[in-house]
Parts: structure tokens; sequence; C-alpha cells
């Protein structure tokens, strides 16, 4: 069973399994988000005694943060018992492209999974220029475009789409231009800064 569960899955699963939660939420009046727990977390702290950006029905968002919870968890669980022996399968143009700035794939499972790559995540590396770049700014700029796009990528794609709202499409939008515009301009720069 076990390696049945394991075993490297096709990709209309996921989606299929994306449907059946969206339309669970539809149902239920909910919608799909991430980064709207951090604001529930905020609100359970007591933030919502200072500013009033916290200050709401925060029991309401309880299931979001089971959500979140779940997925956290289950994530752990897929990497620690349910994880395919085979590095994850990138295409050889892909490994080319990354390899011209200074990103290597992994061959072999003991050489890492290929999800996070060690020369950007790797502790060794955690203090060069270009990491801090990519986790301090880039973690600031997710955190300010999240809040100004009032949604995390997730939220508007996912949920935002599937309910037509004209808002999500351009934010989704926004987001594949700012990733084509990392990926090709803006992260060889930042790369060749270590």
């Amino acid at each position: 069973m076990i390696e049945f569960i394991s075993q490297p899955w096709h990709w209309s699963i996921s989606g299929a399994m994306i449907v059946l939660v969206m339309f669970l939420l539809t149902w239920f009046g909910g919608s799909f988000g991430v980064s709207s727990n951090l604001r529930t977390l905020c609100a359970i702290g007591g933030a919502g005694n200072k500013i009033s950006f916290f200050n709401y029905d925060w029991k309401s968002q309880i299931w979001n943060l089971v959500f979140i919870g779940g997925a956290v968890i289950g994530g752990f669980i897929a990497t620690t018992y349910l994880m395919s022996p085979e590095p994850v399968q990138i295409s050889v143009s892909t490994q080319a492209a990354l390899a011209e700035v200074g990103i290597s794939t992994p061959q072999t499972l003991s050489e890492g999974t290929g999800y996070a790559p060690s020369e950007i995540f790797g502790i060794s590396n955690l203090g060069s220029v270009a990491n801090l770049i990519i986790l301090i700014v880039g973690g600031f700029l997710i955190g300010f475009g999240t809040r100004y796009a009032g949604g995390c990528t997730s939220g508007h794609a996912i949920s935002g789409l599937s309910n037509l709202q004209l808002p999500s499409l351009i934010a989704v939008i926004g987001f594949f231009i700012g990733g084509l515009a990392m990926t090709w301009f803006i992260l060889p720069v930042i790369l060749q800064l270590s």
C-alpha cells in the first residue's frame, strides 16, 4: 500500500482534488487563501486591541487554520514517509538553464530532492549577499505584495479565478509577469552577487 501511495501520481489527481476543495468551499461559503492565516493568528494574539485591521471575528476563520495545519502535517508525512525514491524530474533544458546561473540539479536522492536548491537555501550559503537579498528582500516583497493585492497567488489563482473575479485575473497576470521578470532578468543578476 505504501508503495502505491508513494509513487509519482499524475498531475490530474491534484487538479481533481483542488476542484473538490473549491466546490466544498463554495458550497459552504468559504474562500481559499493561505496568506489570510497570518491575519487570523495576529487577531488571535490580540493585535486587534492595537490595530483595527486585526479587529474582526477571527473565530470564523478557524477552518482555514485547520486547513493550513493539515497542509503542514500532510507535507511532513509526505516527505518523511511517502517520498518517491527518485529525485524531482526536471527537464534537461531547465537543468541547463539553471546550470548557467549556477544552480545544480540533483541527480540522485542523496544529493537532494531538487525542490530547494542548496545554492540558494543551503545553510552553508545562508550569509551570502545573494541569499540575503533573496530571503529578506524577497520575503518583504512577498508579504507586501500579498497584502497590497488582497491575497496570495493561491487565493487569487485558485479561489478568485474560480469565482470569476476580475481583480483576481489582474493579480494572476501580474504574478506571471513578475515571475517571468524574476526568472529571466532579476535572479541571474542576484546570483552573480554571491
